[in-house]
């Protein structure tokens, strides 16, 4: 596809998080100190919650263009040639490369370890640059702000900026290492038409243990029809919007490597309302696509386009 045309398709432009993952599993427990393991698997690749939901794009087929950063290294080189299909725009940071390792339970849980490095420079600069106004009713999709302090400081007036260049705001918030600052965030959410979060995160952000009462207080601070989406884990995800609640059970599936889950959901979730899908079948979509896609081990032989038939309408 060159370039005019690619400017006048509806796509997915993705700001926020790139790095290199390391997975590793599985561990019955933790060693002890001085020990070694040996791990049955293991895969190096793209990580990160921009890559990944990048990734899973691809895969179903969906036009996306990815902003992000990569540090100025071996990784960082070898990082930015795994994007392959995917326009990419890529500041390249005076600093080694963000590196996080993924350590795969037998519970299906899973701990990361993440090094600073690159992230801690992508600018607001950069992202703006090359976020271009759309022509065409697009999505962009803001993943990881907290681990991303340059874009944080100015996150707010961010989405608002993209909002007025055409976009229809997507928003993964992540987990903020050193703890909620529940103010900041509900200052981003009246910028939002698409809020993806996780069940633990939604509890978090409204203060509350309760669901039902986290929905309602969350979609109240969101823009006047907004979709508020619960990421439920195995169960599924449930939706608000409109104060119409939907729910996409799924059916439960032996998967080694649960990371990206909540992207590859993302990525499926996001191209089926580009393609006019309503709630319920954006939800339908997302799951379908985050299944398909965590149901392959290693992840980098999943061809381009190959799991399109996750969105079609």
């Amino acid at each position: 596809m060159d370039t005019d045309r690619a400017l006048f398709t509806p796509q997915l432009s993705v700001v926020g998080d790139v790095g290199v993952d390391l997975v590793l599993g599985s561990l019955e427990g933790w060693p002890s100190i001085g020990t070694e393991l040996l791990m049955p698997r293991s895969e190096l690749r793209a990580g990160g919650s921009g890559a990944n939901a990048a990734l899973a794009a691809r895969h179903i087929g969906q036009a996306t263009h990815l902003i992000s950063a990569v540090g100025n290294d071996h990784f960082g080189h070898w990082l930015a040639e795994q994007f392959t299909g995917i326009r990419t725009h890529l500041e390249v940071c005076d600093r080694e490369t963000t590196i996080s390792v993924g350590l795969m339970h037998s519970c299906g849980e899973r701990n990361f370890f993440t090094t600073h490095g690159h992230l801690q420079q992508l600018s607001v600069q950069h992202v703006l640059k090359h976020l271009h106004a759309t022509p065409v009713p697009s999505i962009a999709l803001f993943t990881a702000p907290f681990l991303l302090p340059h874009l944080r400081i100015r996150y707010a007036d961010l989405l608002a900026e993209a909002a007025s260049r055409g976009y229809r705001i997507a928003l993964d918030t992540g987990w903020p290492p050193e703890g909620w600052d529940r103010d900041e965030v509900l200052g981003w959410l009246p910028h939002c038409d698409h809020l993806l979060i996780n069940e633990l995160e939604a509890r978090s952000i409204a203060g509350t243990k309760d669901l039902d009462d986290a929905l309602t207080l969350i979609a109240k601070a969101l823009k006047p029809g907004a979709s508020l989406v619960v990421k439920v884990g195995a169960r599924g995800a449930l939706g608000l919007e409109a104060g119409r609640r939907v729910a996409h059970d799924t059916e439960p599936a032996d998967i080694f490597d649960t990371i990206g889950a909540g992207d590859a959901f993302n990525a499926g979730y996001l191209s089926a309302r580009l393609r006019g899908g309503d709630l319920a079948e954006a939800l339908a979509a997302g799951c379908r696509t985050a299944r398909a896609i965590l149901a392959r081990f290693p992840r980098k032989t999943i061809r381009a386009g190959e799991f399109a038939d996750c969105v079609a309408a």
